[in-house]
């Protein structure tokens, strides 16, 4: 589309709305008569006539008409993709709004606030860490990360990096009773096992063994429904227990904990990062989403 047309259908659009061609130049800082040729060499190219023109009203014709609404849901369009353009280039401010998991809150989300805020020092967080679901809209919630298989929905969605699921226990917990070479054996070690709170139901560990995914439950002395307890039993030696990559890695760097039958560790892809459609330009929420997936 040439720069005159669309000039024409400006125009066009402006004059339609407004019922005359001067209180579209007023609106458009331009002259009636720039109206009125634009208009002209317009209906020329489109080879219709679109205004009944009298010296005292402008109404529209059939064509005309139809043509209008097409032309203002294009205008529309563009002002959309300007407000877009806009919103990309501006520096996030305000209050970000993120709701997650605890698990993930805190190994995932609470490491990155500081870097977050050394690059957007003009946002402020406010995270909201809980177990039960939230609904986005009806809590203000801005961004939420979630851990699992999704419904279909209407959100925005944008997988985050894959993690694994692997055992872990304390040096000297191996170093009293040995370390499992085969899940098959974790029969004859203690384990501790997470418990879900909405079913009560305890955690089946999943195992890649011979290409194939395999999944045991674990006759665990200790169930404990938070992960983050899980992993301070395993810390202080009651045993060998599961957790994801991302959760164990604070604890293995510090050498607290150390990987069991990492030969044996699946992949999930399951964390998601979700935002309402209210939220598509949201400045904040795409940075705060850029530095998850840049973390990843």
């Amino acid at each position: 589309m040439g720069l005159e047309r669309l000039t024409g259908l400006i125009a066009f659009a402006r004059a339609g709305s407004l019922g005359s061609y001067t209180a579209a130049a007023r609106a458009l800082g331009v002259s009636p008569s720039a109206i009125s040729k634009s208009i002209q060499r317009l209906e020329r190219q489109l080879g219709l006539a679109l205004f009944i023109r009298t010296t005292r009203s402008l109404s529209f014709t059939t064509e005309g008409r139809d043509l209008h609404e097409r032309v203002l849901t294009l205008l529309r369009q563009a002002e959309e993709i300007e407000q877009v353009a806009r919103a990309a280039r501006a520096d996030p401010s305000g209050t970000l709004r993120i709701a997650a998991s605890l698990p993930l809150g805190l190994h995932l989300i609470a490491p990155v606030l500081a870097t977050f805020r050394q690059r957007h020092p003009r946002v402020s967080i406010d995270l909201r860490l809980s177990d039960q679901r939230v609904d986005l809209a009806e809590d203000g919630i801005d961004l939420a990360i979630r851990l699992g298989d999704l419904p279909d929905s209407s959100l925005l969605a944008r997988r985050l990096a894959p993690y694994r699921l692997g055992c872990y226990a304390a040096p000297d917990y191996l170093v009293r009773r040995g370390r499992p070479g085969h899940p098959d054996e974790l029969g004859a070690h203690e384990t501790v096992n997470l418990r879900y709170q909405q079913s009560g139901q305890p955690f089946r560990w999943p195992f890649l063994i011979e290409g194939q995914e395999r999944e045991i439950l674990p006759a665990a002395a200790i169930l404990a429904d938070a992960s983050e307890a899980v992993l301070a039993a395993v810390a202080a030696g009651a045993g060998i227990g599961m957790a994801a990559s991302f959760m164990a890695a604070p604890w293995v760097a510090r050498g607290v904990l150390v990987p069991v039958l990492d030969n044996f560790t699946v992949e999930r892809r399951n964390i998601t990062a979700l935002w309402p459609e209210s939220r598509r330009t949201h400045p904040g929420v795409r940075a705060f989403v850029e530095l998850l997936v840049e973390g990843g």
